[in-house]
């Protein structure tokens, strides 16, 4: 298994309000960088975790567990939403879908 994929782990903190203008500023995306192993999730996965088949839906694994707080994942140019999470004792594993 190749660890070659760039993977961004994203938090977004949203845009502070301007009470002079009254809209607020734009949100600072802050992005960490892991090497992990993408593949497409099999229709068996896919009917365990979604209860059927879902497009755009990834298996991440990482080497070394990700701790810290996180909004979403960049693969690419797409972003994903983390559906299901697993951490063995050296891994981590995430089921991912990708955000519209």
């Amino acid at each position: 298994m190749r660890y070659d994929t760039p993977v961004y782990f994203q938090k977004v903190t949203p845009g502070e309000y301007d009470p002079d203008t009254g809209n607020y500023g734009d949100d600072t995306v802050k992005e960490t960088l892991r090497y992990a192993s993408v593949m497409n999730t099999g229709e068996e996965k896919l009917r365990l975790v979604y209860d059927g088949p879902k497009q755009g839906s990834l298996t991440v694994q990482i080497q070394k567990h990700y701790e810290e707080p996180f909004d979403r994942i960049r693969v690419g140019k797409k972003l994903y939403r983390v559906d299901f999470s697993r951490k063995l004792r050296t891994k981590h594993t995430l089921i991912v879908s990708e955000v519209q």
